[in-house]
């Protein structure tokens, strides 16, 4: 039976498009990683990923879920973990939490970027004298002559 919505990792991914590319659908997933999953499973990444049955999807679901972690870690998204240590990869709402965390982390040492984040400035070197105007500022201002 043709499933039109796939849950995984907290996501609902359309089971009208191909395994890999629903997969990248997840936050943390991106193609490359996709079509590992996709090889580790030893699945068609062509097919549609409503197309796969039940057991199929639930290996997938567990792959992703708890044994992402088994792949080598220059695969992984978050190697040598401040806190941990260790080599993560991480999926859904921790990407976004982690994310969160580093940024909290930079403002807190007073850092350059954390300085630049806390201001709501460009952090990473962009110009900044034409762009990035926020707030009054609309146009460019001349002089009257």
């Amino acid at each position: 039976m043709f499933k039109h919505i796939v849950r995984i990792a907290d996501t609902d991914l359309d089971g009208n498009r191909n395994v890999v590319h629903a997969l990248t659908g997840i936050p943390g997933i991106g193609i490359r990683m996709a079509r590992s999953i996709v090889n580790e499973l030893g699945l068609d990444g062509n097919r549609k990923l409503g197309t796969l049955e039940d057991e199929e999807i639930e290996k997938l679901r567990n792959l992703v879920e708890e044994e992402i972690d088994k792949f080598p870690g220059w695969m992984l998204n978050r190697r040598a973990d401040i806190y941990s240590g260790k080599d993560l990869h991480l999926i859904s709402k921790d990407v976004n939490f982690a994310k969160m965390l580093d940024i909290e982390r930079l403002i807190r040492m007073k850092c350059y970027r954390g300085v630049r984040h806390a201001k709501g400035k460009k952090v990473r070197g962009q110009r900044t004298r034409s762009t990035g105007r926020k707030g009054r500022t609309v146009g460019v201002v001349r002089k009257k002559t």
